[in-house]
């Protein structure tokens, strides 16, 4: 008999910012109220999409209450919380994040972010790169343990617990998302995450990539089961692929002449640049992946795009999973007309598993 695929998660994108006009959304009536949220996450669930990645950024509102809203307001919704240590203490945020996960049926998961924000804002005095991640470091492995242990001590450069429980607990443990491309990431990703999360690089840089992780996590002696991998793109997808890269260099015009800039939070990343650079060796690499949104001030993952027909874009994403790559975040932009055309005729082209 064949071996069976491995399971692949799908999830959408849901914004958290009080501004509108997101990578070009037209919505203005109702941007950043709950309706909308709620709207958005339902689309999801009855579209095909086991839930969406929550960003987070000081001066947005609060990633981790939003999600808990809209999955009281949900059945079957995961939120993808991201979250940054300097926000937070871990076993706060295990306390929270388990309570989600008990008063939800276990509809959590977690996204760590390392990376710089407004610092000053929020109180947090850690600048230094290198000691940002080992940081992060010790707070995965103190939520990790809480989350699984009781009675938890833990004594760490940054953090300490002693006699720690967290009740309740989470119904499952929720599985931990993390980003970064710098060596610095890389040694983080693979001895505590459960999944690194990639943006749109071109298929051999992610291959080489995830032979990097795995033998890093090798060497370093990872204890967690292996590693997995996900990919977070924008997918411009249509009947057609004249129609889709007409809707793509349309939107890259309007970029252009507007001076759009949505780096964001990413400047300055090492995989944010990685990105930015590839433009340099042309508009449009593999099969479909469009370089040009970078020129123009697209970032994190609107910084490259797939596009093309629907069977185009899905056998751009079958080539990722030849990869290793099971857990793909997408999304474009109307976000309330796309989760619904991508759901309902890109999804169903992609192979699943569903879970047994």
């Amino acid at each position: 008999m064949p071996e069976p695929l491995p399971r692949r998660d799908f999830l959408w994108y849901l914004p958290n910012m009080v501004q509108p006009g997101h990578r070009g959304d037209d919505t203005v009536d109702g941007w950043g109220s709950l309706d909308y949220s709620v709207e958005l996450a339902r689309s999801a669930e009855d579209h095909g999409w086991g839930g969406a990645l929550i960003g987070t950024g000081w001066g947005r509102p609060d990633t981790f209450a939003l999600a808990a809203a809209v999955a009281a307001r949900t059945r079957t919704f995961a939120p993808l919380i991201a979250a940054r240590p300097g926000y937070w203490q871990p076993a706060h945020f295990a306390s929270a994040t388990a309570t989600l996960s008990a008063l939800s049926g276990g509809r959590v998961l977690v996204n760590v972010v390392t990376g710089r924000d407004d610092l000053a804002a929020y109180g947090d005095t850690e600048a230094d790169y290198a000691r940002r991640y080992d940081r992060t470091r010790e707070f995965l492995q103190v939520v990790r343990r809480l989350w699984t242990e009781e009675d938890v001590t833990y004594t760490g450069e940054f953090y300490r617990v002693e006699h720690s429980t967290v009740v309740p607990r989470p119904v499952v443990p929720p599985r931990l998302y993390f980003g970064g491309a710098s060596p610095e990431a890389e040694e983080v990703s693979a001895t505590e995450a459960d999944v690194q999360l990639f943006w749109g690089e071109p298929l051999e840089g992610i291959a080489a990539r995830v032979d990097r992780l795995q033998a890093l996590a090798e060497r370093l002696g990872r204890a967690h089961p292996p590693l997995e991998f996900g990919l977070r793109i924008t997918t411009v997808a249509r009947e057609s692929s004249d129609e889709a890269w007409r809707v793509a260099e349309e939107r890259v015009a309007e970029m252009a002449k507007t001076g759009e800039v949505q780096i964001d939070g990413h400047r300055g990343s090492v995989g944010q640049q990685r990105l930015l650079d590839l433009a340099a060796r042309g508009d449009v690499l593999d099969t479909c992946l469009y370089t040009a949104p970078g020129r123009h001030g697209g970032g994190g993952a609107g910084t490259t795009w797939l596009v093309g027909s629907f069977r185009e874009v899905a056998d751009a994403l079958e080539r990722y999973a030849g990869l290793g790559v099971t857990h793909f975040v997408l999304s474009d932009t109307p976000y309330r007309s796309e989760v619904v055309r991508l759901g309902d005729h890109l999804l169903p082209l992609l192979q699943t598993v569903q879970p047994g």
